[in-house]
């Protein structure tokens, strides 16, 4: 088997930890981020990566992660990820999962339509409109942009004139208004790593702020999911064939929120507390999806 693992940065954590797995599974890899394809059309190979062809040479795609670009850019990548999935290619994740969790507004709404409590949300270009929902809400709201992660981006704001301010910023620079109602959590949530139908570990990330992302210094502590909670990320999971998902779940007063599906998830914060090699679990995943 031969494996292509794209990636901004080969040397990063979580590349190298799948290095270092399919290394100990003696499993060939290439890693490569997207700048260095070449596409074609009417002529072969069709994508290609110096000498090594991707369709005639590799056996399984692994995204870590898309990565941040123009418009162009970004639909330039799924335009090829998608074309090597109707060729054959084994994709993980697929493209059409990672475009729903890149969206916030999409796969809330997705969520929501099979029944998976999300939390308030409301999303429009209009600041008339934002400030109606910022009063909805309380008066207590949390700003984030549509596109994003690892709690980049993210305001909570309580003040109305701060609120329209903001509202007012986004717009100006075309940008899409999502606000969330700010929903108490006692400073920790839930990440659930899903690799298939189940989750392969969890852990509580516990913060001295409302943010509860690794990224931003929450400390992180192993849990055992209940089996409700448990089906529940893997639920949201599968809704959109999202085979590595890290879901987000705010214990919030009226039950379990599901706040976020993420396609590309990171795990080094969850393996330090857990005895799970998560790297290795994702490379046994892949051999026995591609030898299907």
């Amino acid at each position: 088997m031969k494996t292509g693992i794209i990636t901004r940065n080969r040397n990063s954590w979580t590349s190298t930890q799948l290095q270092e797995s399919l290394t100990r599974h003696n499993i060939f890899y290439i890693c490569f981020s997207f700048p260095q394809v070449v596409a074609r059309v009417g002529y072969k190979p069709l994508l290609n990566i110096g000498d090594v062809g991707v369709l005639e040479d590799l056996d399984a795609l692994v995204i870590r992660p898309i990565g941040r670009g123009s418009l162009e850019e970004i639909v330039f990548r799924m335009d090829m990820l998608y074309r090597l999935q109707r060729l054959g290619l084994y994709i993980i994740n697929p493209p059409e999962a990672i475009e729903h969790c890149v969206d916030k507004y999409d796969i809330l709404a997705i969520l929501e339509d099979n029944d998976v409590s999300v939390p308030r949300t409301a999303v429009t270009e209009s600041v008339n409109e934002a400030l109606k929902a910022f009063n909805e809400f309380e008066g207590d709201v949390v700003v984030k942009p549509l596109f994003g992660s690892r709690g980049i981006g993210a305001t909570r704001v309580t003040d109305p004139e701060v609120a329209h301010t903001i509202f007012r910023s986004i717009t100006f620079y075309h940008g899409i208004i999502y606000i969330q109602e700010f929903v108490p959590h006692g400073f920790s949530d839930i990440r659930a790593f899903i690799i298939g139908d189940r989750v392969v570990a969890a852990m509580r990330r516990i913060a001295t702020s409302w943010k509860t992302n690794y990224s931003q210094g929450a400390r992180p502590e192993p849990i055992e999911l209940e089996k409700t909670l448990e089906d529940l990320a893997v639920k949201s999971a599968k809704l959109i064939e999202c085979k590595i998902a890290g879901v987000d779940i705010l214990e919030s007063p009226k039950g379990p929120l599901v706040v976020e599906v993420n396609s590309q998830p990171g795990w080094r914060g969850l393996q330090s507390v857990t005895k799970v090699n998560i790297a290795d679990e994702i490379v046994d995943f892949v051999l026995l999806e591609v030898k299907k």
